[in-house]
């Protein structure tokens, strides 16, 4: 072991650290949707453990957005504002966020799961050199060693598993978008922004010159009713009275990872653990067994509708309703109920 790390471990006490911290990622000055279901879990997790809960917040002329961040839950707002901020990379936040931890010391600090968190948050805790559960599903305390109790799919995503980091602060993860709740909004909260403009400015050894977005007509995430397929689709040309349903619905439609491995859809549509996670008010489960891995990407949905014709698929422990049947006989039976009743109103 080198001196400086040496000198880190013996210096290092966890009755130092306190509170739960979120990194309120944004972009051109728009907080990340994943940002308020991490507000959401991190208020949880707050109140549990009788700490505050902390948002970190950096950009150029981004302060406005802390109050926005006090609404959604936050105790502190933790402001970076510097007009590099516009050409940052990863290891830029990283520099930025370690000085912050370095300072005030959070007992637990949460990122979202995507692009952006998946690069930072590592960066960060190996610099910090303690632990992060990456693609966490649930976050909970345990009431007696008061330490975070991370839970993620493994083993090819087959089970679930719990993870502590009892030794070493701050306790990181990473959650996937969707799968937590977001939090409601109180106009009337209070908080304090604590700006942070002592930090030394940076060398940037490559910067963003530019950013564009490639559109796409499939947005799963921000979908009210998702219409979902599964291997026992039996084949590609039977997609279309997927198709058929969705567009009665008005929905979007996704996917399991047989689906698109066999080609018949495209990865823009892939649902679950190498997918994407979704929570929508509707989401119908057609010919979809309910492995592990295809769960943890919709479980949070607020209705879910299965239809298989085994009687003892997983997904049936899942599904607020179920339908026991062949999706080509069920659906388009769902398909001809609905227009109906499109058609009396």
């Amino acid at each position: 072991m080198s001196k400086e790390k040496e000198k880190c471990a013996l210096c290092f006490k966890k009755e130092d650290y306190h509170g739960v911290w979120v990194f309120a990622e944004q972009h051109n000055g728009t907080i990340s949707e994943v940002v308020y279901e991490l507000l959401g879990v991190g208020r949880r997790l707050a109140d549990q453990l009788k700490e505050k809960l902390g948002a970190v917040l950096i950009g150029f002329n981004i302060k406005k957005q802390a109050q926005r961040l006090i609404q959604y839950g936050a105790d502190d707002v933790y402001v970076v504002d510097i007009e590099d901020a516009a050409r940052f990379l990863e290891e830029d936040y990283a520099e930025v966020i370690v000085k912050l931890v370095e300072e005030y010391k959070p007992a637990v600090f949460l990122f979202g799961a995507t692009a952006l968190g998946k690069s930072l948050a590592p960066r960060v805790a190996s610099r910090l050199q303690t632990g992060l559960t990456a693609d966490c599903t649930s976050l909970e305390v345990d009431p007696e060693e008061k330490v975070l109790i991370q839970t993620k799919p493994a083993f090819g995503s087959d089970v679930m598993v719990s993870i502590v980091c009892r030794n070493k602060r701050p306790q990181m993860a990473t959650v996937r978008p969707g799968v937590m709740k977001k939090v409601e909004m109180c106009a009337a909260r209070r908080g304090n922004i604590i700006e942070n403009n002592h930090i030394p400015p940076l060398k940037l050894r490559s910067q963003v010159l530019n950013f564009s977005r490639k559109q796409t007509e499939v947005q799963l995430e921000q979908a009210e009713v998702v219409v979902a397929v599964g291997r026992g689709l039996g084949k590609v040309e039977n997609l279309k009275l997927i198709k058929e349903l969705a567009g009665a619905l008005g929905a979007a439609i996704g996917a399991t990872r047989a689906v698109v491995d066999a080609g018949w859809i495209s990865y823009q549509h892939q649902i679950g653990q190498t997918g994407k996670t979704v929570a929508p008010k509707i989401y119908i489960a057609c010919g979809i067994s309910g492995a592990i891995q295809h769960l943890v990407g919709m479980q949070s949905s607020e209705v879910i509708i299965a239809i298989n014709k085994d009687p003892e698929a997983p997904i049936f422990d899942y599904a607020t309703y179920g339908i026991v049947g062949d999706l080509m006989e069920v659906v388009p039976l769902l398909i001809k109920r609905i227009k109906t009743i499109k058609n009396l109103s």
